[in-house]
């Protein structure tokens, strides 16, 4: 009987942490929804701010593969640079 009683009370400390991380997951799944209809209804999410957006991160991808590529510091070209 002592047995089947120690068994019952591991199984109820073990089910503890695990009901109440199954609660926080539930809860903080309802908000990461809630957080990605928020941000679906920005109005910098339309196409063309990304399209802008896309654009200036290839230019300074651009800039960053032509410093790398070379051996002179592209930082201290003349302002008006053009590539």
């Amino acid at each position: 009987m002592a047995a089947a009683r120690r068994w019952a009370l591991a199984l109820a400390r073990g089910a503890v942490p695990v009901a109440l991380g199954l609660l926080l997951w539930a809860a903080v799944g309802a908000g990461e929804e809630r957080r990605q209809e928020t941000l679906k209804a920005l109005p910098e999410v339309n196409p063309e701010v990304l399209a802008e957006r896309r654009r200036h991160n290839q230019l300074i991808m651009a800039a960053l593969r032509e410093a790398a590529e070379t051996d002179e510091n592209v930082a201290r070209r003349p302002v008006p640079w053009r590539k």
